[in-house]
């Protein structure tokens, strides 16, 4: 069995792809314009690791990922990741942002509050801007300033932002702030 790997997989959303190494995940794409745009950035992202079958973890990973996306409450909090290279600071955003249930939501300024950056708002949207690990990371659940829906980096931008917290049941009319 392959150590390294990346496969695709499809969701609610349309068609996801995962990435893992010894150490866990590494990385989470979410769909691109098509299947082959979405294999084409995980190739981008890891040239070394091939296409392989996921390995039981990993296929587990992708099965509460798929829950998720469907609306059933899941929580990713404990899958294993690999964050070699990933500065500190962003750990530590990402940390906080794990623990963000699904269904609830936070502020960039939140976030930034409860890692012990106050006024590190704009810091904590470059670091979720550059999560490799979205769903699993859930990014999605972070919003600006009141409330508002900005700062997603994944192909259809806000749209698919909007998408996933609705799904989740964090939007309806409004956020739910946690």
């Amino acid at each position: 069995m392959e150590t390294s790997g990346f496969a695709l997989f499809e969701t609610a959303i349309g068609q996801c792809g995962i990435a893992w190494g010894a150490g866990g995940i590494t990385s989470v794409q979410l769909p691109e314009r098509s299947p082959e745009a979405t294999r084409a950035r995980l190739r981008r992202l890891h040239p070394d690791v091939p296409e392989a079958t996921p390995p039981p973890d990993i296929h587990s990973t992708i099965d509460d990922i798929k829950a998720l996306l469907r609306g059933e409450p899941v929580d990713l909090s404990a899958v294993p990741l690999d964050l070699a290279g990933v500065p500190d600071f962003n750990r530590r955003v990402y940390e906080v942002t794990r623990a963000i249930p699904s269904g609830k939501t936070l502020t960039y300024g939140e976030v930034a509050n409860r890692i012990g950056e106050p006024g590190a708002a704009q810091a904590v949207g470059q670091a979720l801007g550059r999560n490799p690990i979205p769903i699993v990371v859930p990014c999605h659940r972070v919003l600006g300033a009141g409330g508002k829906l900005v700062g997603f980096s994944a192909n259809g931008g806000t749209s698919t932002k909007r998408t996933i917290l609705v799904i989740e049941g964090a939007l309806a009319d409004e956020p739910t702030l946690f």
